[in-house]
């Protein structure tokens, strides 16, 4: 597997880098010790019924397949095996649960608790798009044209361990989008406006990054202060039954306790601290980056605070701006082989997931029966 298959399959790097991880973590402990001659179904089986022993999702399990498949096919075609012991073979079933779109009241909430002008930026480009965010974080003002307010996807970069990048670097520029296929479609006259402002203030190059990596240390949170509340003026009891008064640091230490008012005594006791030079914590890590946006820093930093500050009660991935995207579309009226193309869908079945997916969409049917039983009153 690792001699032959793994160094001569041609895959994209990011793919290269699970697959890494997969085979190390999940096939090859397991598969190392066989020929592939010797594997059988019945060894494919059991390796299933370990994964799952040991809690993997089926997810996982799906891809690990996906992965050993791959490889038995390679062996097949090789003739070093004359039996493909993945077919046959039967995962656990993965949930398709039922997409969860949020509504444009809830993406202005999340809007406004962005801390940089960039990020809006970035944000409302991606509502309005429905870009990935490797296409989004690469575009550059040759991509646009702002006349006429017509994007052109052509590429896309992806983060990836520098081991796997052909020239030692972390993010990689791939001339194609996913499906290898271009694209082309209008964002709306305000936006590209907004566009236009951004790359004419920062003065930005027709070949430099229109959504560049803003300065990481304005980003960092201001300590909460502590809040007054009308809430009870004690912790609950600890292990030790003990009990302690909110908004203080013993409080904080002891109860443990991390209400508002807590949290906020602890950050303005430590703030304090750091203010008289008694404590020298580490310096806040710097993301390495060539200017464009890593998609795991901007998840924790910026994404995440933003949603829980909005009061959302639910998670929120930045990718389910993509699909609020096509769903607010069909939601419109827009049509379905355009809202295909416009996102880059290789199968107009991935399209249909959006349809009648926004919580107001079962409204419009009620109302019909509503409409059809009250004719039987009159």
């Amino acid at each position: 597997m690792e001699s032959t298959w793994f160094p001569n399959h041609v895959m994209e790097a990011s793919t290269r880098e699970t697959y890494r991880y997969n085979l190390d973590a999940h096939i090859l402990p397991w598969f190392t010790v066989m020929r592939m001659a010797e594997i059988m179904p019945a060894d494919v089986r059991e390796w299933v019924t370990d994964q799952s022993a040991k809690g993997l999702s089926p997810h996982v399990i799906d891809k690990n397949m996906t992965i050993l498949s791959g490889i038995f096919t390679t062996a097949l075609n090789d003739q070093v095996t004359f039996l493909h012991a993945c077919r046959g073979v039967k995962i656990p079933e993965v949930p398709k649960p039922p997409l969860q779109i949020i509504t444009p009241e809830q993406f202005d909430q999340i809007y406004e608790n962005l801390p940089d002008l960039i990020l809006q930026l970035l944000v409302e480009l991606d509502i309005e798009s429905g870009m990935r965010w490797g296409e989004l974080t690469e575009l550059r003002p040759h991509d646009l044209s702002i006349g006429t307010g017509i994007v052109t996807v052509s590429r896309t970069v992806v983060e990836v361990n520098p081991k796997f990048h052909p020239e030692g670097k972390r993010f990689l520029v791939q001339q194609y989008p996913k499906n290898k296929k271009y694209r082309r479609f209008k964002i709306s006259r305000s936006v590209m406006d907004k566009i236009d402002l951004f790359i004419q203030a920062k003065a930005i190059g027709t070949d430099d990054l229109i959504l560049f990596m803003p300065e990481q240390e304005r980003l960092v949170p201001e300590p909460r202060p502590a809040m007054e509340s009308d809430g009870p003026e004690l912790t609950e009891p600890n292990e030790k039954g003990r009990q302690y008064r909110h908004g203080t640091i013993t409080a904080y230490s002891m109860a443990p306790c991390r209400c508002d008012r807590c949290r906020g005594a602890y950050a303005t006791y430590r703030s304090t601290r750091r203010a008289e030079g008694k404590d020298k914590p580490r310096g806040r890590r710097r993301r390495d980056t060539d200017g464009h946006i890593p998609g795991d820093w901007f998840r924790k930093q910026v994404w995440h605070p933003a949603v829980a500050a909005a009061g959302i009660g639910r998670r929120v991935r930045v990718h389910d701006l993509r699909h609020a995207h096509a769903s607010w579309l069909l939601a419109g009226g827009a049509d379905l082989q355009v809202v295909k193309e416009r996102l880059g869908h290789g199968s107009i079945a991935t399209t249909q997931r959006y349809l009648h997916t926004l919580p107001t969409a079962d409204e419009t049917a009620l109302d019909a029966l509503a409409r059809t039983r009250g004719r039987r009153t009159r």
